[in-house]
């Protein structure tokens, strides 16, 4: 029987070094040095603004995931719930003090970035449930009284994000959400009777969406209904992803990009962007290295001796490829445009940070996967 004082006295420097998952680590390098090619073509071949900030963001961003490896388990498990707080009141927050642009309230000014806080939920989230489910039996899982407190704290966030309004991110956090409950052992029957409560109250929710949220539903049924409005954007990802071929056009000869066809093509249609130039053999890399992260966080979650860090990692590593499918889906036009980002690739400094801050708990579930956490 381990004795926690005497595993965590015992891991050196040295042994901490030894025990980062270094597949992990180089997958993300690789992805990170792509990104940075993919920018540097958005800047039409020149280091502009977004090249040179994505790079440097990056990097520190790296860096910091890096760090976080070397923290605790325990940390993360204790401060769960702080951490879910400081990000609620960070979106509180956006409310009454964020930064308005083309009519949406997302950010908060830290003169050093623009802080989306919702980005930052995705992950605020999962750790409090990861933490809620940890030392509940699963014979009370599915009891009410247990149910109620998921319930609020995944309800919460969501609706303030929806009101600023971003619908997308918010679908992306509850989705997080989910996956935990259900990881967790959250009964079917509970997902199913929130579905049908789900679908009876959806045509009182499209009353409330934006006239841009229900033109990007009519667009995602019929593009091409609208080709020079509300169509345009899916309509030139579809014809630039289709022109790219097996092997694509080259780097900086991306024809539907340098003649400005694409729209938004730094941040949610960076991915498209980069098939045109290097078709689909250059998109199956991408895929292959978000595999390859998603794999090795599920292997961490495998061998890690906590259920908090196991139900943390199955769950990050879920979201992380719910992520990577609603944006692929969303530029292949297999969904509906919601703005989500492409994890570590699109430009954004909230959702860099956030996403590496996920990594990093992985990261620390694997360095110190031999300390049980009470």
């Amino acid at each position: 029987m381990f004795q926690p004082r005497s595993i965590q006295s015992s891991l050196s420097f040295r042994d901490k070094l030894l025990s980062i998952d270094y597949i992990l680590v180089i997958s993300i390098l690789i992805l990170g040095i792509t990104s940075m090619f993919a920018m540097y073509s958005t800047d039409g071949g020149e280091f502009k603004y977004h090249t040179e900030s994505h790079i440097l963001r990056f990097f520190v961003f790296f860096i910091m995931f890096f760090i976080l490896s070397f923290v605790q388990i325990r940390f993360w498990h204790s401060t769960s719930y702080l951490i879910y707080a400081i990000f609620f009141i960070l979106l509180l927050g956006v409310k009454y003090f964020g930064l308005t642009s083309s009519g949406s309230q997302r950010w908060l000014n830290f003169y050093f970035m623009n802080l989306q806080p919702s980005e930052l939920m995705k992950v605020g989230l999962i750790l409090f449930l990861a933490k809620y489910y940890h030392r509940i039996s699963i014979e009370n899982i599915n009891r009410l009284r247990y149910l109620f407190l998921p319930i609020v704290v995944l309800i919460a966030p969501v609706l303030l994000v929806i009101m600023q309004p971003d619908l997308g991110t918010a679908l992306l956090i509850a989705a997080g959400g989910v996956v935990v409950a259900w990881l967790a052992g959250v009964r079917a029957k509970f997902f199913a009777y929130s579905s049908i409560v789900f679908i009876s109250l959806l045509p009182i929710a499209i009353s409330f969406l934006k006239p841009y949220q229900k033109a990007r539903i009519l667009t995602f049924l019929n593009p091409e209904k609208d080709p020079l409005g509300a169509g345009y954007q899916i309509i030139q990802s579809k014809i630039a992803i289709g022109s790219g071929g097996l092997f694509g056009k080259g780097f900086l000869n991306g024809s539907q990009s340098y003649l400005d066809y694409l729209p938004e093509k730094h941040t949610d249609f960076i991915f498209t962007l980069f098939s045109e130039e290097f078709g689909f053999f250059g998109s199956l890399l991408i895929l292959f290295l978000y595999g390859i992260i998603i794999f090795r966080i599920i292997k961490i979650g495998n061998i890690t001796r906590s259920n908090f860090g196991k139900l943390y990692c199955y769950s990050f590593a879920t979201a992380f490829f719910i992520y990577v499918v609603v944006n692929m889906g969303m530029v292949l036009g297999l969904l509906p445009i919601v703005g989500s980002p492409l994890p570590i690739m699109s430009y954004g400094g909230s959702s860099m940070m956030a996403i590496m801050l996920g990594l990093g708990i992985a990261m620390s579930c694997k360095v110190h996967k031999d300390i049980p956490v009470n």
